[in-house]
């Protein structure tokens, strides 16, 4: 009988990637997406079926994270072998615009995930996305497992808030608990807003002709960055193993924004020096200066590592932008040439 999977967050980038994953492995896959009066499911379209096809094993389910009732009647009705919290409000910058609903959907809303699994009496697998903003301004290099949390941002601190619930869950009610404490981790689904993917957006569009400048906040910021690919598959590896414990999951390189920019301008033979302007209103009111994971446990433990180098995954990621700028490109032409006839 095949295992049955509950993924918040299911709309974002890791969602579509578990989504994904999960299948393949046979699994059924239902995920949480919030009521809107717009579709927000681009990512994983092209996974889903009609509902009420034979065969179908991706299901959609409304709920909230702000909302117990939901998410109580969810795990009544699906009853999951395992459950992958992905969800929240995950743009660091923005945490400082909206604290209050940051910590309401990241950090309560896990505790209201981990209640519902309590009262439901259901014993489901549950892996937490924790995040590398928790170190912050972090004590030592790399970080590991043990190393202090010192967040710096509504966001960092609602994900510390959710990463020790989890724990106590774990302890308090023998929960099978993971904290998944995952470094940067990019890709070609990417929201365009996060500051890998509006570099390379920005750098194929100027590329193209549609723009000519990048504005940008902190370039010296170091980050320890992975393929999206690779890091929800150690998601699953933690709760595919014995023993639930946390693990950061980790390159153990760091590149700096600059760097990033660097690669991805230089990729396709420009200059960035002659597009990319320095903009205050995107630097935060405190700022995480370097990250770098260490992921021996993981690598030990749970025999996971990555298999997408830093200039790879800077390559792939600007030759899909690069084929998304030239449709654009071709369809601005179109457009002005219906234009001139309309006015011919």
């Amino acid at each position: 009988m095949a295992k049955t999977a509950l993924i918040s967050g299911i709309t974002g980038q890791d969602g579509s990637f578990l989504a994904e994953l999960l299948l393949d492995k046979g699994y059924d896959v239902y995920g949480i997406i919030r009521r809107s009066s717009s579709f927000n499911t681009d990512r994983i379209d092209h996974l889903y079926q009609d509902p009420h096809e034979k065969g179908t094993r991706l299901h959609l389910v409304y709920g909230d994270l702000n909302d117990s009732s939901s998410l109580n009647t969810i795990l009544r009705q699906i009853h999951p072998d395992e459950i992958y919290n992905l969800g929240a409000q995950s743009h660091v910058r923005v945490s400082f615009d909206i604290p209050e609903y940051t910590g309401e959907v990241t950090g309560l809303g896990t505790v209201r995930l981990l209640e519902a699994v309590r009262e439901a009496g259901i014993r489901p697998k549950f892996y937490q996305a924790s995040s590398s903003e928790l170190y912050g301004k972090a004590v030592e290099t790399p970080q590991t497992e043990t190393t202090p949390f010192h967040p710096r941002s509504p966001y960092a601190c609602a994900k510390a808030y959710a990463y020790y619930i989890t724990l106590n869950y774990r302890e308090s009610y023998d929960m099978f608990a993971c904290n998944g404490i995952l470094f940067n981790h990019e890709s070609e689904r990417r929201g365009e807003t996060f500051v890998s993917r509006k570099i390379t957006r920005a750098a194929t569009r100027i590329k193209v002709g549609l723009q000519e400048k990048l504005y940008m906040g902190n370039l010296d910021a170091q980050r320890d960055w992975g393929y999206a690919r690779d890091y929800v598959e150690a998601m699953w590896l933690m709760l595919n193993t014995e023993r639930a414990d946390d693990y950061v999951i980790a390159t153990g390189e760091t590149h700096s924004v600059r760097e990033f920019i660097e690669r991805a301008f230089g990729y396709l033979d420009l200059d960035w020096q002659e597009h990319v302007e320095i903009d205050p209103k995107y630097f935060r009111p405190a700022e995480v200066d370097f990250l770098r994971g260490d992921a021996r446990k993981a690598k030990r433990e749970l025999g996971w590592e990555p298999t997408v180098s830093f200039d790879q995954l800077v390559k792939l990621m600007v030759d899909y932008d690069l084929q998304l700028a030239k449709q654009e490109a071709e369809a601005t032409e179109l457009n002005h040439v219906a234009v001139a006839k309309a006015q011919w």
